[in-house]
């Protein structure tokens, strides 16, 4: 079964997509709707499926601080409940069940974070930092790239060191070195991280404008489940951080969005050159990422490792402890529901796990996979 997450932040937007219309996004196999409150343009994100018809909610028009849904008008606020019955009389009571899931909320580096899970909020890992971001010296670009693979593959593949003599031989690998040097990786809660030193390539690529010899530092980073960080500065002092996030559109898709900053050619005019390269890589992976036969499997043993493999390592490792915390959503099961029964289940919000709105839910949560870990402190950047 190809693992898809719940109980992690995941980037479903770009914050300026969100404007005055409501925006229906897909991940993890399920749709969403995202919308700005007038009073405040706070940005809402609610389950896509209203309880009445089961009409989608992206379809409708923001009313105030509440999307309507565009069949009968049935109106959805921040909390998920729902505030207005058109059809119904002044006066009459709104039915407790008459409520969608609505999940939490962060804008950050000009991206829409979204938690999708149950979690409390002093229980939920954390949106990662990123201080470049908005740092003097650095130029930002950013850019989206799609992906016919799962996500689990893609977010390994940009920490995979050795593959880059051979797939990125015409840019920044080094095929003259393919030796990699052995590294040890850090864990701090939810994020992995290591460093390596790399041979410069000689002047060919990238290098011919970058410079040659000596080595490259590179910063490798993945924060659970599908964010990398990598961070890279070269001989010559020039520094690139490529922070992405990797969205499991579904079990085969993968949406890529990324920032890139440089410290070094602050000119505007050099920012559709960053870009170009940016994509390069990615296009350059696209063919042997897409290719490989399957999704990871977090049991390690299911593939033959090296040292040189020790980030992927810890990555499945990792992968493996959220599958036995139980937080692997049983997809296929709701696919079947869906197709043969004809029933929506849902990821469940926070809401659901309060008392008082135990029993307050026409759709039912989709299952996870069972679990067989009890729950640690799994807190961290």
């Amino acid at each position: 079964m190809r693992m898809l997450l719940k109980n992690f932040w995941y980037v479903l937007a770009e914050s300026t997509f969100i404007d005055k219309a409501p925006r229906k996004v897909r991940a993890l196999g399920q749709d969403f709707v995202l919308f700005r409150r007038s009073s405040d343009r706070r940005i809402v994100a609610l389950s896509d499926v209203c309880v009445h018809r089961l009409a989608s909610l992206g379809g409708g028009q923001v009313n105030g601080d509440c999307v309507r849904c565009p069949y009968h008008g049935w109106s959805y606020g921040e909390d998920g409940g729902c505030t207005a019955i058109p059809a119904n009389s002044p006066g009459t009571p709104i039915p407790k069940k008459a409520r969608v899931d609505s999940y939490p909320v962060e804008e950050r580096y000009g991206w829409v974070w979204v938690f999708l899970g149950d979690l409390a909020p002093e229980e939920r890992p954390s949106i990662p930092v990123f201080p470049e971001m908005n740092q003097a010296g650095f130029r930002v670009v950013r850019g989206e790239f799609t992906w016919k693979a799962h996500f689990t593959r893609v977010t390994e593949n940009a920490v995979d060191i050795a593959h880059t003599p051979f797939v990125h031989r015409n840019s920044f690998g080094n095929p003259e070195q393919p030796v990699m040097p052995v590294y040890d990786v850090r864990i701090d809660g939810t994020a992995l991280t290591a460093e390596v030193e790399l041979e410069a390539p000689t002047s060919r690529g990238f290098a011919k404008w970058m410079g040659t010899g000596g080595k490259n530092r590179l910063g490798l980073g993945i924060y659970m489940p599908n964010l990398n960080r990598i961070d890279g500065t070269l001989s010559n002092g020039w520094r690139t951080i490529l922070f992405l996030s990797n969205l499991p559109i579904d079990e085969t898709t993968t949406l890529t969005r990324f920032i890139q900053v440089r410290n070094f050619m602050l000119n505007p005019l050099a920012d559709g050159l960053a870009k170009q390269l940016s994509f390069q890589i990615l296009r350059e992976d696209q063919p042997t990422v897409e290719g490989l036969y399957s999704a990871i499997e977090p049991r390690v043993a299911t593939e033959l490792h090296t040292k040189s493999d020790a980030m992927s390592i810890v990555y499945r490792q990792s992968l493996k402890k959220y599958v036995d915390l139980g937080w692997q959503i049983d997809h296929r099961h709701v696919e079947r529901v869906r197709s043969e029964e004809g029933r929506i289940l849902l990821i469940p919000s926070p809401r659901r796990r309060e008392t008082d709105l135990e029993k307050a839910w026409v759709l039912d949560e989709a299952p996870m996979v069972e679990a067989t870990l009890v729950m640690g402190d799994i807190r961290g950047r």
